[in-house]
């Protein structure tokens, strides 16, 4: 059975493994939200689909429409801090 120490030590592998960027700002003291949380791309596609929505409705023009919603939905999926996860017994709090 491994020890308190080795699992501690495999735990800081695997979040050294999933954000790097993370374990640094920590280890230099400058904290960083994890990337789970992080979601400048999530808000640019947002607003990139909404910029394309509403100018498709000014237009008229169908297909901007429907592609303005379909970014706008597909960033929307972009805010899920599970994603890329697998979900099931797996993630804490669901046993």
């Amino acid at each position: 059975m491994p020890t308190y120490d080795e699992r501690l030590r495999d735990l800081e592998e695997q979040l050294r493994h999933d954000d790097p960027e993370f374990v640094d700002a920590m280890s230099g003291g400058t904290p960083r939200t994890p990337r789970e949380y992080r979601r400048r791309n999530a808000w640019l596609w947002l607003a990139v689909g909404l910029a394309a929505l509403g100018t498709g409705i000014a237009v008229g023009h169908g297909l901007l429409i429907a592609a303005g919603l379909v970014v706008s939905g597909a960033a929307a999926q972009l805010f899920d801090p599970q994603r890329g996860r697998p979900h099931g017994r797996d993630i804490p709090g669901t046993r």
